[in-house]
């Protein structure tokens, strides 16, 4: 099998040298070749035609955002990019999430990282990811949907839990950007995430959302209406205290290799007393959400389950998982789960 052809593109030569050893040890993966920067790399990339391309964001004459709006207009190709662990660093990276990039790795000591060995297997993996998603995507406008009618839940206290992966990123931005301001449930997610990125993309939908929507902290009350990103590296529950829903935060060991964990936050939610969850599992890799799933209807057993589609997951693995349990209650193209949770959630009496 021919490996697939990656473009390593950073403007120091050590990190362009340390990255290419790293990808070049891939069984499936090769370096074609390298580029200092992003002009450079449009050039090379009309040549070579690369499966995967990593892309640092910060570089000079053309930085990583420039390069890849020209990148998703022109020439369609999976990009990872690597990211500085800094407030700008962070702001950028999701800028380019929502652009289209499918990832992104955090170098851990800054732009020329000497320990990047250290992030090996994420960068190993992440990259491969890359190269078999399913990338070509097209959104449906939201003019263009077709409707569908839910019957809603019975309960006066509803709660959507989402967990999302690979992909998830711009995912959810589809997804709570549609919902409207007078959402009748608070709304608790999972994105996998490392520490330092995910204030930046809870303030960034925040923006584009009719939603409150926040980097959770521990403490903080669970209010209809608001939206609760778990911050990177703590693992992220609901608990009722004096009939109140609250955050628990707390850094542990990951489960299924992440730390926040969809697992984690659903296992939290299946121990809430008189509640109804609604449970939305997007795109992503690995099967992080099926063990909470089965725990969520053997509590819950009124729980709604609700998984992307295929054709419109960027990695299918996670809501793949969930099917196979066989208690998933609707698989929904992306475009359409805001409108399965708008018509499930009752309105205000």
């Amino acid at each position: 099998m021919s490996k697939k052809k990656v473009l390593v593109v950073d403007d120091s030569a050590f990190m362009r040298k340390m990255i290419s050893d790293i990808i070049n040890s891939s069984s499936y993966l090769e370096v074609a070749n390298t580029a200092k920067n992003g002009k450079d790399a449009l050039e090379k990339i009309k040549i070579l035609k690369p499966d995967v391309i990593t892309l640092d964001v910060e570089m000079p004459i053309m930085d990583g955002i420039s390069t890849l709006e020209f990148i998703m207009k022109e020439i369609p190709t999976p990009v990872v990019m690597l990211s500085s662990l800094t407030k700008s660093g962070a702001d950028k990276t999701m800028e380019a999430m929502a652009l289209g990039a499918v990832d992104f790795i955090a170098k851990p000591s800054g732009s020329i990282s000497l320990n990047i060995k250290d992030i090996e297997e994420e960068i190993i993996k992440k990259t491969e990811h890359a190269a078999q998603a399913n990338f070509r995507l097209k959104l449906k406008p939201i003019s263009n949907l077709k409707v569908i009618h839910y019957k809603p839940i019975r309960s006066d206290r509803p709660i959507v839990a989402i967990g999302s992966s690979t992909g998830g990123p711009r995912a959810l931005q589809q997804v709570i950007t549609t919902l409207p301001g007078n959402f009748q449930a608070p709304i608790v997610i999972v994105q996998h995430m490392p520490k330092g990125f995910t204030k930046s993309f809870a303030e960034r939908l925040d923006r584009l959302s009719e939603l409150s929507v926040k980097e959770v902290e521990n403490g903080d009350i669970i209010k209809p209406g608001h939206v609760y990103i778990a911050r990177g590296g703590c693992h992220f529950r609901v608990k009722e205290i004096h009939n109140q829903l609250k955050a628990e935060l707390r850094e542990e060991q990951p489960v299924n290799g992440h730390q926040p964990s969809v697992d984690v936050l659903f296992e939290s939610i299946s121990k809430i007393p008189n509640c109804h969850p609604l449970s939305v599992l997007l795109t992503g890799m690995g099967s992080d959400g099926a063990k909470g799933l089965i725990l969520l209807k053997k509590e819950h057993p009124k729980t709604i389950s609700i998984t992307q589609s295929k054709d419109t997951c960027v990695v299918y693995g996670m809501p793949q998982a969930a099917e196979k349990t066989s208690l998933v209650d609707y698989v929904e193209d992306l475009e359409h789960i805001s409108q399965v949770l708008v018509q499930k959630i009752p309105k205000k009496r």
